[in-house]
């Protein structure tokens, strides 16, 4: 065999093997990079919710860790500061709607998702959000809005002795 041939030879074995095998590391490397990026936007709104809690902790007044109690008076400065607080938390939820829920997901991406549905279906228990769900869904995502609100439904009739808990 000339040289020659060796190197056609060569150039069959590269296109036969080399170039599935390219085509897999690349599939392999994007796969790991959007596993990466979701992983980073999961941790921003992560962020982002946590920053939520504390504005709640700081308003500790409005009793948003507790039971929801119809019994309690609230005045009109507090009533104001939780329709914002609830504002906030509607936003953080849409935007996790909007960036995690895939109808088809893999199995860190539901994990993920869930995770916030369980946050999501905790401020649902309590009939003061729910009750405001109306108002602070103007304007917002369609495909969000029937999201919270099938799970407001569903959380509705689950109230008994877990009203107005947050989840964990």
């Amino acid at each position: 065999m000339t040289w020659i041939e060796w190197f056609e030879a060569l150039s069959y074995v590269v296109t036969v093997f080399g170039f599935p095998l390219a085509i897999g590391v690349y599939i392999r490397e994007r796969r790991r990079e959007r596993e990466n990026e979701e992983s980073e936007l999961n941790q921003r709104l992560s962020d982002e919710y946590q920053s939520f809690l504390r504005l709640v902790l700081d308003n500790a007044d409005l009793k948003l860790f507790q039971e929801y109690s119809e019994a309690d008076v609230w005045t009109d400065e507090q009533k104001e500061r939780k329709g914002v607080l609830f504002a906030i938390l509607i936003s953080v939820f849409e935007r996790a709607y909007i960036t995690l829920y895939e109808t088809r997901m893999g199995r860190q991406q539901q994990r993920r998702w869930l995770s916030w549905e369980d946050d999501m279906r905790g401020w649902c228990r309590r009939p003061d959000f729910r009750g405001s769900l109306p108002r602070l869904l103007e304007g917002e995502d369609d495909e969000f809005s029937q999201r919270i609100l099938r799970l407001a439904d569903e959380e509705a009739p689950n109230v008994g002795d877990r009203t107005g808990r947050l989840p964990g």
